[in-house]
């Protein structure tokens, strides 16, 4: 169930942080299955003999696929608008992958409410940051400001 925040004063939860996500391992399968469906088989994220050979030293996880993880985390981080009946990605501001993510490693997601704005009777633009943080490393895997759209009433 998401964290109410309350439509009357929305301002109030600007830079509102929640709790991070649970921890979520990057495991090979799962780099293979985003190399799949998107057809990106670049050898660093899928011929692990080779990528040993690279400065990484192992596979190494494909930016899209930890910046599509977002929505994975989202339901964790429960920010949602009183009343909310359904939110929508409405799309990023901005992205930075800052540090790649090896084969087992572990990320989570840290959030702050950025901005709220009320686009019509009901319906809410949120902007997060979001942080995926790697476990055991100073930089995080990415920085994005993600927009959502939250839809309340009936």
């Amino acid at each position: 169930m998401p964290t109410a925040i309350l439509s009357d004063d929305l301002q109030q939860f600007i830079g509102h942080e929640p709790e991070p996500t649970g921890w979520m391992t990057i495991d090979q399968s799962r780099i293979n299955a985003f190399a799949d469906c998107t057809g990106d088989h670049q050898f660093i994220h899928v011929d692990p003999e080779a990528a040993r050979k690279t400065p990484f030293g192992s596979t190494i996880a494909h930016g899209f696929l930890t910046l599509s993880l977002l929505s994975h985390f989202a339901e964790q981080l429960q920010i949602g608008i009183d009343g909310m009946r359904m939110a929508v990605n409405y799309g990023l501001d901005r992205v930075r992958f800052i540090n790649p993510v090896r084969v087992n490693q572990r990320v989570r997601v840290r959030a702050r409410v950025m901005d709220i704005v009320e686009k019509a009777p009901g319906q809410f633009q949120v902007k997060l940051e979001m942080t995926m943080e790697i476990q055991g490393e100073e930089k995080p895997a990415l920085i994005a400001e993600w927009l959502l759209m939250q839809f309340t009433g009936d």
